[in-house]
């Protein structure tokens, strides 16, 4: 079992930044990918980013990249995404995820998730 907590939302103004934080508890760590999904009012949950379990790659969706950047401490057993320039239509909750391995982009596929924390971007 792998207990995911979110911290880091709040609300900003566009062209801001946050850094949300996802702290994980349970054992094995580091063989689980971790990843960010979000879920605006009324839309599917959408994937985001994710840190594939070897570390040694890290992907994301068209809409976030080169402005998110998500990386993760083993030691800490954290994950982080720094987001930066946001826009209002980043506005949404953020859920972190693990699941063993590879993350999918499938939400339905990946096996833990956070209780989420909610991120407001104003214009």
């Amino acid at each position: 079992q792998v207990q995911l907590v979110e911290s880091g939302g709040g609300l900003v103004q566009a062209g801001d930044s946050l850094r949300l934080s996802c702290a994980a508890s349970g054992r094995a760590f580091s063989s689980y990918a971790m990843g960010w999904f979000r879920q605006a009012p009324g839309k599917e949950r959408e994937f985001v980013a994710a840190f594939q379990w070897s570390g040694a790659s890290a992907n994301y969706a068209d809409s976030v990249k080169g402005r998110f950047t998500i990386s993760r401490d083993n030691a800490k057993n954290t994950v982080y995404l720094q987001m930066n320039s946001l826009r209002p239509e980043d506005t949404a909750i953020y859920y972190c995820t693990a699941r063993r391995f590879v993350i999918s982009t499938t939400y339905s596929d990946n096996d833990y998730w956070g209780q989420g924390t909610q991120v407001t971007v104003s214009s």
